[in-house]
């Protein structure tokens, strides 16, 4: 049975994760639930799974340092999710990773220390768990061999392709400068927080995931491509050197790519809804439009430039939504800012959990000062 630490217990995919317990009760059990504040909620689910919880600022760290479990999985609210990331790998615990901002600011540290002990970091993001079940099956090695062989780097890997849904402004309005944020928020999917709501609309949120991607499989991050698929079927795709191209497929669903996570390298059956081809129309793809979305290009500015301009970048959008959505900078304005912010910062060593918290507090510095 595989002792599962969760943090972030009572968010979307905390919960989500709490279902996947319930399912495979002999397979799964959790050790313990982290969080900041909703401690009522917390702890009623302590009660059901006899789980210890933490509660506080820093409940996330102290239920891995006190906590005895096989994986964590991290689910916390932004570079809250680092410290305990890296605590989790210094006891050698492997982890289930959906704080994307932790590979976002920190991808390079994260992995040099998970490298140092030996420790998996396996991906929750659908997007990024599709990548890596297409991964696990071809090459002509069986599963079982998977934990030995490992994921990332493979040579036989020609690009990876996220795929992204779109979000409001695909084909309009002609100016973007006039969107206010109920139109930004206005997501035709989704419904998700403000913030991930409008990095969805800006795309700022899939430049993020190819920086996740580039530093969870060791691709480059100009081998990583997008494309719009609307209809959010194919979670992503992989291209092998060969011409082979793998994609998962199925409906949306957090609780998927939670569960491949928690029982990786096996698969447990579940009852949920099942993808029926024949009743889907079709399934659409298209480049995105970088000029109409330069986020893109930012994000792959930012990964060629190394160091910690991607922590940057992170804190620096994320104090350019809110300014936004406080009605003080204009829709067109957030891209601009955080340009401004990444060119701006001092570039440091991605080496140590100081430097990206230096480079973060500089990103959120340059973007409360920024005017347009």
């Amino acid at each position: 049975m595989k002792r599962i630490l969760i943090l972030g217990a009572t968010g979307s995919i905390g919960t989500s994760a709490c279902d996947v317990v319930r399912t495979h009760p002999s397979d799964f059990r959790i050790a313990g639930l982290a969080v900041r504040s909703n401690r009522e909620r917390a702890e009623a689910l302590g009660r059901e799974f006899g789980a210890p919880v933490f509660c506080g600022e820093d409940a996330a760290e102290r239920a891995v340092e006190e906590t005895d479990a096989d994986l964590v999985l991290v689910s916390t609210v932004g570079l809250s999710g680092l410290a305990p990331t890296l605590a989790a790998i210094e006891k050698g615990v492997d982890v289930a990773l959906a704080t994307k901002e932790v590979m976002v600011a920190a991808g390079e540290l994260v992995c040099a220390r998970a490298e140092a002990k030996g420790v998996k970091i396996l991906p929750v993001d659908s997007e990024h768990s599709a990548i890596f079940q297409c991964l696990q099956s071809f090459g002509g090695r069986g599963a079982t061999a998977l934990p030995d062989v490992g994921w990332r780097g493979r040579r036989d890997v020609s690009r990876l392709i996220l795929t992204a849904s779109g979000g409001p402004f695909l084909d309009g309005p002609d100016d973007l400068s006039t969107v206010t944020p109920a139109q930004a928020l206005n997501h035709p999917r989704w419904k998700m927080g403000p913030k991930v709501t409008v990095d969805s609309s800006t795309m700022m949120n899939k430049g993020f995931e190819i920086l996740e991607a580039r530093w969870l499989f060791d691709v480059p991050a100009d081998r990583i491509d997008v494309v719009v698929h609307p209809e959010s079927i194919v979670h992503s795709l992989v291209e092998f050197t060969d011409g082979a191209t793998l994609a998962q497929l199925s409906p949306p669903d957090m609780r998927v790519p939670i569960q491949y996570a928690f029982s990786w390298p096996d698969r447990l059956p579940a009852e949920r809804a099942r993808l029926d081809l024949a009743t889907l129309s079709s399934l659409t793809f298209r480049a995105p439009d970088e000029a109409r979305f330069p986020a893109l290009r930012l994000v792959k500015d930012a990964a060629r430039a190394g160091g910690t301009k991607t922590a940057v970048l992170s804190a620096a959008d994320e104090v350019a939504v809110a300014r936004f959505l406080a009605g003080e900078i204009r829709y067109t304005d957030i891209v601009r800012l955080v340009e401004a912010a990444v060119d701006a910062a001092p570039d440091l060593p991605c080496d140590s959990i100081e430097n990206i918290l230096a480079a973060d507090a500089a990103g959120r510095k340059l973007a409360k000062e920024w005017n347009s």
